[in-house]
């Protein structure tokens, strides 16, 4: 009984007539984040560049407070099983809308909302394991001392000339020198390595990852945008539905009239120079309308929560500002490119993820192929070969 229901549900979602190789190219897709992430844990098996350090720098004498607010169990919670729940929550049960329910079978569906939920889920992924990896590959490399690292070292104050690596201050005190972390008498080498790691914040990287790329995908499937006037492209987007497997399709109105058989094949097939936009006669203060206030506080919650996680790391002395900038800033960034990366544009994609990618063209794309999606009429990609061909002959 349970095999039935396992052959039913990968019949459901196409896994009986999906092309082996394109399903490898996808494990192989995963099997790089997973890697990419055991990178970045590895770094914390390796020992830091230790940078030198002033006994008498103030900015690196605060007090090691523990436990701190946010420690790695919560950050873990916070914004990596929390977000996943809720990506994985809004693509099983709210993908497809109303609009594209009523216009496809159970087993559509059911291939959709798992499309959906395994290019949610592997941007997401993507966003934390750069965001990751980056940071703490910069961290072992910089060495920065961190807020606290002094209570943290645990200073030989008797043997100062024995660790002195530099400085010009000797004639004003002894202790107004560059010293090495081999000064340092705390025998527990986790948190004395830690106390190296200061630039880039951790944390803030690994927030910003996690929740701006969660903003992003609740703004991306609730159309949580600010309104805009269409062009030609958009109308095109605009005038798109879906099939079973995600990929956009046209409706019956964005068909181009022709005596051929591409007449029946969907605008997404055309090449370019064959579709006309869709004329639209609608007055344009009517063409848009601003999304229902209470959807910005969904957009903007999990901007806040990152920011508060921030705030810890400043607050409890384990970065300094720039550190927490600088991290941010990484977050920021391995978010919106792993988003763009899997999903469309937020503004004319209607909340749906990229297609699947051709089979022929899973693993790797010639000069003089486009994408590696399908494009242009089905099949064109062959005619292209052909004429190729003749034009080398």
């Amino acid at each position: 009984m349970a095999l039935d229901k396992v052959k039913t549900l990968a019949r459901n979602l196409g896994l009986t007539t999906m092309s082996k190789r394109l399903v490898l190219s996808y494990v192989i897709d995963w099997l790089v984040i997973f890697l990419i992430a055991g990178l970045g844990g590895l770094f914390n098996f390796i020992e830091p560049y230790k940078r030198p350090f002033s006994l008498l720098d103030l900015s690196i004498s605060f007090p090691y407070i523990t436990p701190e607010l946010v420690p790695y169990e919560y950050l873990i919670f916070i914004c990596g099983m929390a977000p996943a729940i809720i990506i994985a929550l809004i693509s099983l049960l709210l993908v497809p809308g109303p609009r594209h329910c009523r216009s496809l079978n159970r087993s559509q569906i059911i291939r959709l909302k798992f499309w959906e939920f395994e290019r949610g889920w592997a941007g997401f992924c993507l966003s934390l394991a750069i965001g990751f990896f980056i940071t703490q590959s910069m961290k072992n490399v910089f060495g920065k001392p961190r807020p606290n690292l002094l209570e943290r070292c645990q200073p030989d104050l008797d043997n100062i000339a024995s660790h002195r690596v530099g400085g010009w201050g000797e004639d004003i005190s002894a202790r107004w020198t560059l010293v090495s972390a081999s000064i340092c008498t705390n025998n527990n080498r986790r948190v004395l390595d830690d106390g190296f790691r200061s630039f880039p914040s951790g944390h803030s990287s690994f927030s910003w990852s996690a929740m701006l790329y969660l903003s992003l995908f609740l703004c991306s499937k609730f159309a949580i945008t600010i309104p805009f006037m269409r062009t030609n492209s958009t109308n095109e987007v605009a005038g798109l539905q879906s099939d079973e497997s995600g990929r956009l399709l046209s409706s019956e109105n964005n068909r181009r009239p022709s005596t051929d058989d591409s007449q029946d094949k969907p605008l997404h097939f055309r090449p370019a120079s064959a579709r006309r936009p869709t004329q639209d006669t609608t007055p344009i203060r009517k063409q848009a309308a601003t999304p229902p206030n209470h959807l910005i506080i969904v957009a903007v919650f999990p901007l806040g929560v990152a920011i508060w996680i921030c705030s810890t790391r400043f607050v409890e002395f384990y970065h300094f500002g720039f550190d927490i900038i600088s991290g941010s800033l990484i977050g920021i960034a391995s978010a919106w490119f792993s988003f763009r990366w899997y999903h469309l544009p937020i503004r004319s994609g209607q909340g749906w993820a990229w297609g699947a990618r051709n089979p022929r063209r899973a693993f790797g794309i010639g000069v003089g192929t486009a994408n590696y999606g399908d494009e242009g009429i089905e099949g064109s990609h062959k005619r292209t070969d052909d004429i190729e061909l003749n034009a080398a002959r």
